[in-house]
C-alpha cells in the first residue's frame, strides 16, 4: 500500500520525487529532470510559468497512481485509506 497524500507531498516538494515513491523510477527521474531545468529557467523568466505547471503534474499524478495502486491491492469498491 501507498500514501497517496505522502506522494503528493514528496512530489510537491521535489517533482518527481512521489513517482520514485511509487516505483516509478523512470518516470521520476524524467519529471525531475524536467524541474531542474524548468527551475533554472526563472533566471529568464519562463521557468516562473513552466516550472508550477511541472509541480502540479508531479502532485497530481504522484497522487493518482498512489491511489490506483492501493485500488489493485484493496480491489475496487474498498474505501480509500489516508
Amino acid at each position: 500500500m501507498k500514501s497517496a497524500g505522502l506522494a503528493a507531498v514528496l512530489s510537491f516538494l521535489i517533482p518527481g520525487l512521489g513517482q520514485i515513491y511509487n516505483g516509478q523510477i523512470l518516470k521520476g527521474l524524467v519529471v525531475f529532470i524536467i524541474g531542474a531545468i524548468n527551475a533554472s529557467l526563472t533566471s529568464v523568466l519562463i521557468g516562473f510559468v513552466t516550472y508550477p505547471v511541472v509541480v502540479i503534474y508531479a502532485t497530481y499524478d504522484a497522487y493518482r497512481t498512489a491511489s490506483r495502486i492501493n485500488e489493485t491491492y484493496a480491489g475496487p469498491g474498498t474505501p480509500p485509506r489516508y
